[in-house]
């Protein structure tokens, strides 16, 4: 008898500890994106989240095929510079900073339209610290009608 008590104790146990734990999932890991939704468009990504491939970032490629991008992640918020080294190509950079969303959704903070490898000594920097800098082809921004605020989604 005592040891069916102790049985049902710890069924009703493991039972309320599934139905507290049921629906709760860690945050998603930045190195887990697989693409934005921004602009109304979703955007397939390729992440630079070290610093070897952040110095590496786009250049030295021919281009970005149409819907596709690279996003620039940092391990914390803060002023992060970008210029034109080695690229062969113009592009939109747009900085993204963490926002009300959490983890699922950042804003964008500032954007450098159609900048080009020809002013490769120029670097280009927001005010505010951003946490993420999203590179497009170089019109993008025009084309989704992009403006400041507007919440980009990432998709896991």
């Amino acid at each position: 008898m005592k040891n069916k008590f102790y049985f049902a104790i710890v069924l009703i146990f493991l039972a309320v500890i599934v139905i507290l734990t049921r629906g709760t999932s860690p945050s998603p890991a930045a190195e887990d994106i697989k693409g934005v939704k921004i602009g109304g468009e979703k955007i397939r990504v390729e992440l630079a989240d070290t610093p070897k491939e952040r110095e590496q970032g786009l250049s030295g490629r021919a281009g970005l095929k149409e819907g596709e991008g690279m996003l620039f992640v940092f391990e914390q918020p803060g002023k992060y510079y970008f210029w034109m080294k080695d690229m062969n190509f113009a592009i939109d950079m747009i900085w993204l900073a963490p926002s009300s969303g959490g983890d699922q959704e950042a804003e964008i903070i500032y954007i450098k339209k159609n900048a080009e490898p020809e002013n490769f000594l120029e670097t280009y920097c927001p005010d505010a610290n951003a946490k993420y800098v999203l590179e497009m082809n170089a019109g993008f921004a025009d084309k989704t009608n992009l403006q400041l605020g507007d919440r980009v989604e990432f998709i896991y």
